[in-house]
């Protein structure tokens, strides 16, 4: 999505080396007409997709989560971070570690919210290692959905994320695809 590629080139900041700093637009401050638009882009994607519900995982995740769930005309959930007082014990888990905080997560859906059958679209706002799209396929398997693909706005190619969607026989799709930091400068797939 060339909008979003411009976004990222003019906003986003390379830390480290190996992160990417997009929070002025999507992982701090949320753009919503940029991600009405990511919305937008993920329907056109996913239009001949049978898709009930819209899973994603808090708290970057749900800003688009929801635009695209919006679009298709079906829930979102998300998966929380931590089980709250008012969640009953019939959830399922998932754990998941975080490469930009570097700490282990557990993630969990109330049961009640995920049915066998369901069809499932799983969206991420970023896709580097894919360790929460790794907990998000967990639990929709526990809960017998069948997904029927992963989308992100973000993915940094080079990680592995995506290609373990795809060892997983999983349809990915990401909305700006980045193949290095080189330079610490962001290129993506395809340029030159």
């Amino acid at each position: 999505m060339k909008l979003l590629e411009e976004r990222i080139k003019r906003d986003g900041q390379v830390l480290d080396g190996n992160v990417l700093k997009i929070n002025s637009f999507l992982n701090h401050q949320v753009d919503p007409k940029l991600m009405m638009q990511c919305g937008e882009e993920f329907k056109r994607l996913f239009k001949d997709e049978k898709i009930d519900k819209v899973l994603t995982c808090e708290a970057s995740g749900i800003a688009p989560g929801i635009m695209v769930a919006y679009q298709l005309g079906v829930p979102m959930v998300f998966a929380r971070k931590k089980k709250p007082s008012t969640l009953n014990d019939a959830v399922y888990w998932a754990n998941v570690f975080s490469y930009t905080k570097n700490v282990n997560n557990k993630i969990c859906v109330e049961e009640k919210f995920l049915h066998q059958g369901e069809h499932i679209l799983i969206i991420d706002d970023f896709v580097a290692h894919g360790e929460a799209v790794k907990g998000m396929v967990n639990i929709a398997k526990q809960a017998g959905c069948d997904i029927v693909g992963v989308g992100a706005i973000v993915a940094k190619t080079f990680q592995g994320g995506s290609e373990w969607v795809e060892n997983e026989g999983l349809r990915f799709e990401a909305l700006a695809k980045i193949d290095s930091f080189k330079d610490g400068h962001v290129h993506f797939e395809g340029e030159e």
